[in-house]
């Protein structure tokens, strides 16, 4: 298949509806975190996790260099979608009954877009392949294991798929991204995982028969906190990652760094603070649990921190605000495993809000002092 190159391309409508699939996959997701956290518990999910999220990455970046409205290509986009979606119907229970669901479904996904990839199974190196030759099969073998021998062959899976595209650079460098799409549909994922994190929190409460203070202004709270960490990405970040791109060298490390690492940092960070604000709204009256505390302010410093690392391999420099209210977060943490789940919610809500007021004014502050810094010709 030829690449093709677009002055404006736009996101198709089957990429849209094959994101539904994500939509449902998040929240299987965070079914793991709901019922176990712990360390094991988190670094079930994750594992669990990548293999979905790379479904989503691989299918993005092939439409992204190819058309995403031809026939076949539609198609195949569809059956991606149903590989992932057994992989979300497996997710609650894939270290369990329906591991073999998962893999099979993941390995199917990847097979499907290995054939819109490389015709005729035809496979050279590239993340697909190695994720037909390699983590593919390591899942399913996984499937046939119990416990912890399960967890670490899987372990070794999504290993293998995240290196997957440093091994295979030499191929990497000389695909065409368009900046824009790409820039669009990583900040859709994010948009869909923030959207994922309201659903999270409002159906229980609305499914309650009786709603009192304490759960609505908790609500409120964690929708403020919702709304605080989309300005912090949609506001200045989106298009720093678009500008990034655009300018960039050599666009496959950019994709590589930023957007399928930094944005897999993002979403999970996202996963674990949605599991976080629906325990708090859940029981705004009792103290949280330090592991569900952990998610929250822990999940919440990890999508901060992970600007630090992206703006670093975007622009070779630090984000030192938004680094600064990571560690914050982390500090504040055994200040909220004292207080009530609302007022903990309150605190990291309080943040992140000063944070996004913050940011404008310091950022402007900077750039004076480094004008004024510069010489003037005469």
């Amino acid at each position: 298949m030829e690449s093709l190159e677009f002055a404006e391309k736009k996101v198709a409508w089957s990429e849209l509806f094959f994101d539904l699939v994500l939509v449902f996959a998040i929240t299987e997701v965070s079914a793991l975190l709901h019922h176990d956290h712990s360390w094991g518990g988190v670094g079930r999910a994750l594992i669990a996790f990548v293999p979905i999220y790379w479904v989503w990455v691989g299918t993005t970046v092939h439409a992204n260099t190819h058309d995403a409205d031809r026939p076949l290509t539609r198609l195949g986009i569809f059956a991606i979608g149903l590989g992932g979606l057994l992989m979300a119907l497996a997710a609650p229970d894939a270290f369990g009954d329906r591991g073999l669901l998962f893999a099979c479904g993941y390995l199917g996904a990847r097979l499907v877009l290995a054939l819109l990839v490389h015709p005729g199974l035809r496979l050279r190196p590239s993340p697909v392949a190695m994720s037909v030759v390699v983590s593919g099969p390591l899942l399913v073998a996984g499937a046939f294991l119990d416990g912890w021998a399960r967890t670490g062959l899987w372990a070794v899976a999504a290993a293998a798929d995240l290196a997957s595209p440093r091994l295979t650079r030499r191929w990497m460098v000389r695909i065409p991204f368009d900046s824009d799409h790409l820039a669009e549909r990583f900040g859709l994922f994010v948009m869909i995982a923030l959207g994922e994190s309201i659903v999270a929190v409002g159906a229980p409460i609305a499914s309650r028969e009786h709603l009192g203070a304490g759960p609505l202004v908790a609500v409120a709270t964690a929708f403020a906190l919702a709304c605080g960490l989309w300005w912090v990405y949609f506001h200045r970040a989106a298009d720093a990652i678009r500008h990034g791109l655009r300018t960039a060298t050599v666009q496959a490390d950019i994709v590589r760094q930023v957007l399928s690492y930094g944005h897999l940092s993002l979403i999970a960070s996202i996963i674990a603070v949605a599991v976080g604000m629906a325990e708090a709204v859940n029981r705004p009256g009792g103290q949280l649990p330090l592991g569900v505390a952990a998610l929250l302010y822990g999940g919440c410093a990890l999508y901060l921190g992970t600007y630090g690392y992206t703006r670093w391999h975007l622009f070779r420099k630090w984000s030192t605000t938004r680094l600064a209210a990571a560690a914050a977060v982390l500090a504040l943490l055994p200040v909220a495993a004292l207080l009530p789940a609302l007022g903990a919610l309150a605190l990291l809500t309080a943040v992140v809000t000063g944070l996004n007021l913050a940011e404008p004014g310091y950022l402007r502050r900077r750039q004076d002092v480094l004008a004024a810094a510069s010489p003037v010709a005469d």
